[in-house]
């Protein structure tokens, strides 16, 4: 490998003979660093033969996709340095790890920010030995590696990580580099038409590198085995200009990267230029690149005479056995050997200083890039007081306004995107669903995204919008994900029962956000915000396909410091919830709340008080007194249905059994019910046992599976009397009010459940539950003759007992 490059620079060779043969080493200097980290405890630099003891016990990390992404971040430094770009390396090959830490290492990033593997031997011996071992890095490129927002195991979303990057970044490139294997998922897939939503004359740039080495784990990839000519047709069938790189040989791969980099950054400046001096409109051929190489390129040929380089055993140790097998040894020798380490580091063990001086400097290093440490840009948003969208609600008259509460909500996000327009931080993402839940006030001030053509009679859409809608939960994630970890700001509205789709996603985002708080060097970026509408108990029109609330038991599953669920059961509170949410970093706050008309409970200034608590007694709601007694029994509620389903059943219990004391208790932050210790926003153990009692019956209408409310209070002093009624899979097309009397969580059932768990109260309250028993076979007969709930149903209004109640 240290073979003489000489070919001159011409207009197909773009590299003096001086700078090729620079290059060339700089990339083999990358090489033998990511080998040493698969493989070496000690000796870094072969100034002895390599013994046994030199060998990690256990070979962990992959080769295969390494020497293409080494190789492309060498020419990456190349354009970045003579064009003077701001470039952000995205690396979507799940296993290149190795290469990322090498490459930022050699670019001095790496001992900046963590001073402990210096730039010499006893470095390099650190670098070597941290990788893939106890207590060190993992072999993905993850929170932990300078320049990444992008973890590794993440395979099928860097290219939408890098197009979310972009929106706003007029002057960001993320180069994507994107694994045939990761190639073949259907997110990335779905990723390429991206471009449709990118606006030159705004936004940065993508630029996506397809890397084709021609293998997965244990198999070809099919975008590999395609021919040039479709994969032409394919590419420009998405939109895209792809440049074709292949081959084996260094001299002639280099010269030709080089030109075809040249031909990408042109193509991307001539197309930003003609959008900003208002030349163009539309969708423009963004360039992209295919690269084919080998499969663990450079490496060994052969390894016990099976075929290694250009093939699927290159994947991930291409040599297993060198701690053991003096001949494996040998062979991971002779290929560190390979790479010239005396030609690459000086005595010392330091870079040599013509290779150092290929990197880019100071922060357009792409290890150093500040867009790859979004929390150094982040700025708070300017947000409007929620009070000036209260919805009037009156003590004497609860519930008596009925609103869609999305609605109101949607009001206050217009609000936000006017004030933060100048800044352009702050963008709507769903999947065609803004309108639908209601959000539709955001339409006043702004459009959807929308590059390709318009027609005359289309509506709301627009180049310059900010509403980022597309049917695919992956890109909307994804956009989002890549937006807010550059420094910015959004709210993904999603149908709840769909939001699943995106469950792998979810997770790796709040392992990113656990790791990432914990290295002081990355700053805190802004919350991921969901809004879960159309939720469970309003999907009847839809029916059971559409039912689904386990989303939540999703996040709850999270580390505590990172996720919270918020379940606000009217306009005030969710108005309190939304701009919380908008004003937190380092979160992920998931929030339901119905988009139907729904009654309202709480004023402006009874809903912060009652969602700064989290959870708290609604006394107006209640037949406590201030004897000091305790409750008969507590009526627990969390989300907007099971609220008003309760309020139905204490009207219905009110009236019914008038001495039976009744305590109302809502909970609006989910993740209060957890003890202290387990969740930060956990109430001590004294205080929920001065809301739920010790010893008192709690009937507990949930939103969601029963289980996670008890899987929640398992360790409190009641738990054995809390009784919960939630999501039990039953679902179908039919009306709201069936929907809950299908899964139990109706006011009927409430209300006999109370009386049956209270001791001594069934024996006495015979008339009572017998009226509550006819009323659920008068509901089933009437709806399945109407098809409508009946009257009374429709048209409850809370009385608080103070008339009777039809039982």
């Amino acid at each position: 490998m240290q073979s003489h490059l000489a070919e001159p620079a011409t207009a197909t060779s773009p590299l003096t003979a001086d700078e090729l043969v620079l290059m060339d080493r700089y990339w083999r200097a990358a090489n033998y660093l990511s080998v040493g980290q698969i493989y070496l405890l000690d000796n870094p630099l072969l100034r002895e033969p390599l013994k046994a003891e030199h060998i990690k016990p256990r070979l962990l990390g992959h080769w295969g996709t390494t020497p293409g992404l080494n190789f492309i971040y060498t020419h990456l430094n190349r354009v970045i340095r003579a064009r003077d770009l701001s470039v952000l390396y995205i690396c979507g090959p799940g296993h290149g790890g190795p290469g990322m830490v090498a490459s930022t290492y050699l670019e001095g990033t790496y001992s900046e920010i963590y001073p402990q593997v210096s730039e010499d031997a006893a470095g390099l011996k650190a670098l070597f030995r941290q990788f893939s071992f106890p207590g060190g890095i993992p072999s993905h490129a993850a929170p932990e590696t300078p320049g990444s927002i992008h973890e590794g195991g993440e395979l099928g979303y860097a290219l939408v990580h890098a197009f979310g990057a972009v929106f706003d970044n007029p002057d960001l490139i993320a180069a994507c580099v994107i694994g045939d294997g990761e190639a073949e998922t259907g997110a990335l897939a779905a990723s390429w038409h991206s471009n449709k939503f990118l606006n030159p004359a705004r936004d940065g740039a993508v630029l996506p590198i397809l890397h084709l080495n021609g293998y997965k784990i244990a198999g070809p990839t099919l975008l590999a085995r395609m021919s040039e000519e479709d994969l032409t047709h394919l590419f420009r069938g998405y939109g895209y200009e792809p440049l074709f790189v292949e081959g084996h040989a260094p001299e002639r791969m280099h010269q030709c990267m080089a030109r075809i980099l040249d031909r990408a950054a042109d193509g991307i400046h001539a197309i930003q230029q003609r959008a900003r001096n208002g030349m163009t409109a539309g969708c423009p051929r963004w360039p992209m690149i295919v690269l084919r190489s080998p499969k663990g390129w450079t490496g060994p040929k052969e390894v016990d005479g099976k075929k290694v380089e250009g093939f699927w055993r290159a994947h991930q140790v291409p040599v297993a056995n060198c701690r053991e097998n003096a001949n494996h040894r040998r062979i991971l020798e002779d290929w560190m050997r390979s790479y010239g380490p005396d030609d690459l580091f000086d005595g010392e063990g330091r870079l040599k200083p013509e290779l150092r001086a290929l990197a880019p400097r100071g922060e357009r290093r792409m290890g150093a890039n500040p867009h790859a440490n979004g929390g150094v840009l982040r700025k708070d948003l300017s947000l409007p007081s929620i009070r000036d969208y209260a919805v009037a609600v009156s003590g004497a008259k609860r519930g008596a306004a009925v609103v869609q509460t999305t609605e109101v909500l949607g009001q206050y996000l217009r609000d936000v995107l006017t004030r933060n327009a100048q800044n352009a931080n702050f963008r709507i993402f769903g999947p065609d669903e803004t309108q639908s839940n209601r959000l539709g006030a955001v339409f006043n001030v702004t459009d959807r995204v929308w590059m390709e053509e318009i027609e005359p009679y289309d509506v709301q859409l627009s180049p310059d919008g900010r509403v980022m809608e597309v049917l695919s939960e992956h890109l909307c994630q994804g956009w989002l994900e890549g937006y807010l970890l550059t420094g910015r700001h959004g709210l993904f509205s999603c149908y709840e029962a769909f939001i699943h789709i995106i469950d792998s996603m979810l997770n790796q985002h709040a392992k990113w956000l656990k790791v990432s708080a914990g290295l002081p060097w990355r700053k805190p970026i802004a919350s991921l915000n969901y809004l879960l509408t159309s939720h469970v108990w309003r999907q009847d029109h839809n029916g059971f396909s559409h039912q689904d609330p386990g989303f939540i038991d999703l996040v709850a599953n999270k580390k505590a410091d990172t996720v919270r669920i918020y379940l606000p059961p009217d306009a005030n509170t969710l108005l309190w919830v939304g701009d919380h949410c908008l004003k937190t970093w380092n979160r992920i706050n998931v929030i339901v709340a119905g988009k139907q008309p729904e009654p309202q409970w709480l004023s402006m200034d009874e809903a912060i008080r009652h969602c700064e608590a989290g959870v708290g007694i609604w006394s107006w709601a209640g037949t406590e007194t201030t004897d000091g007694l305790s409750p008969d029994v507590v009526m627990a509620c969390a989300g907007d249905v099971p609220t008003l389903e309760t309020l139905a059943a204490v009207d219905l219990l009110r009236t019914a059994i008038p001495e039976l004391r009744i305590r109302v208790v809502n909970v609006v932050d989910l993740m209060s019910l957890q003890s202290r210790e387990q969740h930060p926003h956990g109430l001590a153990d004294a205080e929920f046992d001065r809301l739920f009692t010790t010893d008192r019956p709690v009937i507990f209408a949930y939103h969601g599976y029963p289980h996670l409310i008890h899987r929640l209070t398992y360790k409190r002093t009641n738990h054995r009397n809390i009784h919960v009624k939630g999501f039990i899979e039953e679902g179908t097309t039919t009306t709201p009010f069936d929907m809950a009397v299908l899964n139990e969580l109706d006011r009927f059932h409430l209300a006999i459940e109370a009386i049956e768990r209270v001791p001594g109260l069934k024996e006495k309250a015979g008339p009572a539950l017998g009226a509550l028993r006819d009323k659920l076979a008068e509901h089933s007969r009437h709806v399945r003759s109407f098809g409508e709930d009946m009257a009374e149903i429709r048209n409850w209004r809370w009385t608080g007992g103070s008339k009777p109640s039809g039982l």
